[in-house]
């Protein structure tokens, strides 16, 4: 057992919000790194393995700079500070997305809150998001590809750099035939979009967004609305790729016009597409995956930020098909 210095924090009106109500923060914190923290009086004493210490003194001091900077914390940015401790196989660009991260470089800023990163990954991913024209997202459920995708575009459109947002998605059937479902067309393909909307609503306020969604200025559509228009001046999101064909992933790639950028989202082992029939998401990768000026982020299970059974899951599936397939 070890005891480290005291760490005291300068702002009372801020020292609330970084302890957390009746100091649930700290006591989280306790339990993910087996220490114990006491609060005397505002000032903080640690007892506990000297590298736990360490890495709770970071972690604090990180929300104490997210608060700084108007930002909220709670259980998942402790989660996200930890993740950061932790990658320790870091490559150079990773360490500049730690980095990024700790000074509040690589964040997304919308009408509504400020989005941080939450895993390494996700920092090279809004830096990537920020800085290139074409960028793709490929991992698991969870990992945040879509909605940091929305949520950058949110902000580029917000401060002007583009004229419009545009978001589509192929509109694959799991089960079901969209002929057969009621209503009209909007009313058909609009649950195979939710996840979009969702994303937005938490980046806009709706008014607001109702109001750009009437003047066009928002679009979202299946990816079939796309065919022969030039998207100039946009920024537009192909969500779930992996449902792409390769014919509708080309048409897609090459509606891309003058400053205007494409950020295309998907997990290659979860395609709804007929077998046999190859996904446009992975031949896209396999046909452009050496060109500079487009990047490629690749996502891991260790990125979700869902609940942490969500990660756990796509493991355990995982593993299981990786035994049939070494069975077969």
């Amino acid at each position: 057992m070890s005891t480290q210095p005291v760490l005291e924090f300068s702002d009372n009106a801020l020292v609330p919000l970084l302890f957390g109500e009746h100091n649930s923060h700290l006591t989280y914190l306790e339990k993910k790194l087996g220490l114990d923290i006491a609060d005397r009086g505002g000032k903080l004493t640690f007892s506990g393995d000297p590298n736990a210490i360490k890495t709770a003194h970071y972690v604090l001091k990180t929300l104490w700079e997210k608060l700084e900077n108007e930002q909220s914390v709670g259980p998942a940015e402790i989660d996200a500070a930890l993740r950061f401790f932790n990658e320790k196989d870091s490559t150079p660009v990773e360490k500049n997305a730690e980095k990024s991260e700790s000074s509040g470089k690589n964040i997304i800023k919308t009408k509504k809150k400020v989005i941080a990163p939450r895993t390494p990954n996700q920092s090279k991913y809004i830096h990537m998001l920020q800085n290139r024209e074409m960028v793709f997202g490929i991992g698991p459920a969870g990992t945040g590809k879509t909605y940091l995708a929305v949520a950058a575009g949110v902000q580029m459109f917000v401060e002007g750099k583009v004229e419009r947002l545009v978001f589509c998605r192929p509109a694959v059937e799991a089960g079901e035939n969209l002929g057969f479902l009621p209503g009209d067309m909007k009313e058909k393909v609009d649950p195979y979009l939710r996840p979009i909307y969702d994303a937005l609503h938490d980046t806009l306020h709706w008014d607001y967004m109702v109001k750009k969604m009437e003047t066009g200025e928002i679009e979202i559509a299946p990816l079939a609305f796309m065919r022969g228009r030039t998207l100039a001046n946009a920024f537009v999101v192909l969500d779930e790729a992996q449902n792409a064909t390769c014919g509708q992933m080309k048409m897609f790639l090459t509606r891309m016009g003058e400053s205007s950028r494409m950020v295309i989202t998907g997990d290659i082992t979860q395609s709804d597409l007929p077998r046999g029939v190859k996904s446009g998401l992975r031949d896209a990768q396999d046909m452009l995956e050496g060109i500079d000026e487009i990047d490629f982020m690749y996502f891991t299970n260790k990125d979700v930020v869902r609940h942490h059974l969500v990660g756990k899951i796509i493991d355990a599936y995982d593993s299981g098909a990786r035994e049939r397939d070494t069975k077969e």
